[in-house]
């Protein structure tokens, strides 16, 4: 019994070990098309694209919701609910300790509130991009965001409607252990309950509605 406690307190020590340890780990942009239409806009250098940020196996997007707080969500890379993958494009290598990037992220994440989403200033495409730099020093190809960027000079036209995100999604909060491995839930099922409840005009109806493979990001606390 004592070995067995001795061997699960190693490897505990061990992997909380690798979790603050620097490690090289790709950068990859994740590009998904919003709408079939993309396969013949794509040729003509624009389309409507989602994006996601890969980083130590993990992949990181920003989408709306009505509330103000965290808008970063994570997933499976590659495997965005409710988008059609298209392609990956390498921005470079960094090395980072994953518990060093999951402050990164939950700082940037403090950032990126749900309820400040806008198609064409602050979208999931803005949030790679900047992140990117962040991290590499890179921006992302121009294409993928250069619907918002031809939006800008005319925004004044655009219908309200068009004002909104393709991911919305009540941010249910988890926070992962210091090696990354099982997450622990920031915000439980009954709390997202009450929230629906408190607010009714703020349920969202979108891809991500029925995903359960889709974890939003608890930002850093404030200092």
């Amino acid at each position: 019994m004592g070995e067995e406690e001795a061997s699960t307190s190693s490897s505990s020590r061990s992997r909380q070990e690798d979790a603050n340890e620097d490690i090289e780990t790709n950068v990859v942009l994740n590009v998904y098309d919003l709408t079939p239409l993309n396969n013949y806009t794509y040729w003509f250098g624009f389309g409507i694209f989602h994006s996601g940020i890969e980083v130590h196996g993990k992949e990181y997007g920003f989408g709306a919701h009505n509330f103000p707080v965290s808008g970063v969500f994570e997933v499976e890379p590659r495997s965005c609910p409710g988008f059609i993958f298209r392609c990956s494009i390498p921005l470079g290598h960094i090395k980072i300790a994953p518990s060093a990037f999951r402050m990164f992220v939950e700082g940037a994440a403090s950032e990126y509130h749900g309820d400040t989403y806008h198609l064409i200033s602050k979208n999931c495409n803005h949030f790679t991009d900047e992140i990117s730099h962040r991290l590499t020093g890179k921006h992302i190809p121009g294409w993928v965001n250069r619907l918002a960027q031809l939006g800008s000079l005319c925004s004044c036209l655009l219908p309200e409607s068009l004002q909104v995100t393709a991911v919305t999604q009540l941010p249910e909060y988890h926070e992962c252990t210091e090696n990354g491995s099982e997450p622990l839930s920031g915000t439980t099922p009954r709390q997202s309950i009450e929230i629906y409840d408190a607010y009714p005009e703020k349920q969202l109806l979108s891809p991500l509605s029925e995903a359960m493979d889709v974890t939003f990001v608890k930002e850093a606390p404030q200092l």
